[in-house]
């Protein structure tokens, strides 16, 4: 007969996941926002392809008031280098043609009344990689942007242990969950570009 006080129980082990990074939490949504922002940038550049997101940054000044050419009107791909807007309003035809002129897209302009026609010239090699060193460039600018994101929370979280609002195991843990998160961020805005080069270099 077994004595029940030498009885060992198995008990369940209940682990507990660490508490999420508050400082890292705050400003989420400025990383998320470099991201985006990078993302709505490289829309305009050109691939040598008719397509609607060229025209995404061309606003049009109407009454004062600037308004995304994308909301004045209907938008259609003809071909692969042919686009034509038909405006609700014809009166604006004149200002929806400057805007895009001064938008420097690289494209052709022609007012046909009722609507206006954009054609997208073939483009060269150097062309292209034109385009391919504008996309490096708003890459750095994005990535500039998530680094002061990082050394604002950097900042926040080594003020915080100076002030003795957490140990200094948080704030090497936090600190360590920031960098895999900037890690996470920048290889995002990577595969971001990459797959813009790829559009763009196609022929």
């Amino acid at each position: 007969m077994v004595d029940d006080k030498r009885k060992i129980y198995c008990l369940p082990i209940i682990i507990i996941m660490a508490s999420s990074n508050p400082y890292l939490n705050q400003k989420e949504n400025d990383l998320e926002k470099a991201v985006e922002h990078f993302q709505e940038e490289i829309k305009t550049l050109r691939t040598g392809r008719a397509s609607p997101s060229l025209l995404e940054g061309v606003q049009v000044e109407v009454y004062g008031t600037k308004n995304p050419i994308k909301a004045l009107g209907n938008i259609n791909v003809e071909d692969s280098r042919t686009m034509v807007i038909v405006p609700w309003d014809k009166n604006i035809m004149k200002n929806m043609e400057k805007a895009i002129e001064d938008a420097d897209l690289g494209v052709g302009v022609v007012n046909e009344g009722e609507k206006l026609r954009i054609t997208i010239p073939e483009m060269t090699e150097e062309n292209r990689r034109n385009m391919v060193k504008k996309l490096n460039e708003k890459l750095e600018n994005a990535r500039i942007t998530v680094r002061h994101v990082r050394e604002d929370i950097k900042q926040e979280i080594e003020e915080a242990e100076k002030n003795k609002d957490i140990s200094e195991d948080e704030k090497f843990r936090y600190l360590k969950e920031l960098d895999a998160e900037i890690d996470k961020r920048n290889e995002e805005l990577k595969d971001i570009r990459d797959k813009k080069e790829e559009e763009v270099m196609k022929v």
